[in-house]
């Protein structure tokens, strides 16, 4: 009996019904998705998919179209002093929160001094820390004074955490607006049942005339790729993403079904804690990367749905460089590791989440770190314990973490945010994700002076510069790229899965 099969037929079976009663209500989209969700609070979530799922009550001054350009949202235009220094936005009026109360300029003083007042403890704080002050010029003015220049700001306020929350909300639910949101955006947060399903449904006072085209969207976590594709072939959901690569052709093949792919900007990694032995060594560092045959783990893992990395920041990021690659060479990984004290190499812990492609990976970058004597045993996390021992982490002496799989997309649009995030000093937990807690005073000037400039050549050098050093001081196995990969019934239209993997669909439409 194929058992991994019965029990993904049980899975169907079990979900069956609820889904079922999702879809009888109405134009009801089911979109089955890859992971659980920590939290429905844009400005305490760094997760993609958890932003993603914001989005459809949540929305900003400025956002990203499918082509992750930025576009005007609740702002109308904004003008910028000559030092840089000072924004000042006018914003879209008429605009109605959920629960009917007024977008205006002094609800953006609200959502901008929570989250950048550091006693509130938020996972966007260094996001937005550069903002000195929010001033409510008048109801429909607002400007915002930064404490040093940064000419990323207009794709950061783009960033999909940067969102405008109800302020009467936040009054009411206080720390638990993560459960309650009330934003703008086309549809209404109806209930979250973990970990089994988030519901929303139309804003039937929408700003934007004849939108959305649908009543209702069931966002379902289901961490098996196979029962999500199942879900899919079966008509249980109308989209998931990612696909399981390796059965891309078949639902491409089924008529039902359309299997979109395009390029991408989702950069899978391998950091390394660089404050620890072994990994303190640059020779170590070095000597894994050497040790990952990239383009087979594009091949085997990815179903050639990812090309092999050319740097730290995907092609496709305004200002990524092709700084070069480390190609598969064993040999070379030996001699490294036996410069460095390890002729034998040694055993660790590797850290990934748990979805069926991470476990894949996983068992991949396993086979090859053993053909050159490193030893890995496989630890895969649930979302709330990647939270907790990765991002809660206060003091890097005490984290655990040694090998951590991860993918990460610069969702600004540019190197600012493919960079700083994971490699500067002040970027280590529990502000952000420098998982590798790599720290290189060169490297935070070069950044600093990037977000200084808005001359772009000066930025791109730059820019090209601090990715140069990342790649030599390797603080991570630089893997794949990763393709978008989407599918979806041919009934559904005007969703489409960005290059960052958030997902665009405003103007999604259900037909028979």
């Amino acid at each position: 009996m194929n058992f991994a099969f019965a029990r993904r037929t049980l899975v169907v079976l079990a979900l069956t019904g609820a889904v079922a009663s999702a879809l009888a209500q109405g134009k009801t989209a089911v979109f089955a998705i890859e992971n659980t969700l920590a939290s429905l609070d844009p400005y305490d979530t760094n997760i993609t998919l958890d932003l993603s799922v914001c989005k459809s009550f949540y929305q900003g001054l400025y956002t990203f179209d499918k082509d992750l350009k930025v576009v005007p949202e609740l702002a109308l235009s904004h003008e910028v002093s000559k030092a840089g220094l000072v924004y000042t936005f006018k914003l879209r009026r008429g605009v109605k929160f959920h629960d009917g109360s007024d977008f205006n300029a002094a609800a953006v003083k609200v959502v901008f001094d929570r989250v950048t007042n550091p006693e509130n403890k938020l996972k966007r704080f260094n996001l937005f820390s550069n903002i000195e002050s929010t001033t409510v010029v008048d109801e429909s003015t607002v400007r915002v004074t930064l404490k040093r220049p940064f000419s990323a700001f207009i794709n950061q306020l783009a960033h999909p955490s940067a969102v405008m929350i109800s302020p009467a909300a936040l009054t009411k639910h206080g720390k638990q607006i993560g459960l309650n949101p009330v934003g703008t955006g086309p549809f209404k947060f109806v209930e979250w049942k973990q970990p089994d399903y988030v519901r929303v449904a139309k804003n039937t006072s929408y700003w934007k005339p004849g939108l959305p085209k649908i009543d209702a969207i069931v966002w379902r976590p289901v961490t098996d790729s196979n029962t999500r594709t199942a879900m899919l072939q079966a008509g249980e959901a109308h989209f998931t993403a990612p696909v399981p690569f390796e059965q891309a052709e078949n639902l491409a093949k089924n008529p039902k079904l359309d299997m979109i792919s395009g390029p991408g900007i989702f950069a899978q990694y391998l950091s390394m804690n660089t404050r620890v032995k072994p990994f303190d060594d640059v020779r170590v560092r070095h000597a894994i990367n050497y040790a990952i045959n990239k383009p087979a783990l594009a091949k085997v893992v990815y179903s050639g749905f990812a090309t092999a990395a050319e740097g730290p920041v995907p092609i496709g990021v305004d200002f990524a460089a092709q700084v070069g690659r480390y190609d598969h060479n064993p040999a070379k990984a030996r001699e490294l590791l036996k410069a460095a004290g390890y002729p034998g190499g040694f055993t660790t812990e590797l850290w990934a989440s748990n979805n069926s492609t991470a476990q894949k990976a996983t068992q991949f970058l396993q086979q090859q770190l053993a053909q050159v004597g490193i030893k890995v045993r496989i630890t895969l996390l649930e979302t709330g314990q990647r939270v907790q021992q990765l991002e809660n982490v206060q003091n890097p002496a005490e984290a655990g973490v040694r090998l951590y799989f991860a993918g990460w997309s610069s969702s600004t649009g540019e190197a600012d945010w493919g960079l700083r995030p994971l490699f500067a000093t002040e970027a280590q937990p529990p502000r952000l994700q420098n998982f590798a807690y790599y720290s290189n005073p060169a490297l935070d000037d070069l950044l600093q002076q990037a977000l200084n400039t808005s001359e772009r050549e000066a930025k791109a050098s730059a820019y090209r510069s601090a990715q140069e050093l990342v790649h030599k001081d390797a603080p991570w196995a630089f893997l794949v790229t990763r393709k978008v990969a989407y599918a979806k019934a041919k009934g559904l239209s005007g969703i489409f899965q960005m290059p960052d993997n958030s997902f665009h669909f405003e103007n999604v439409e259900l037909q028979p």
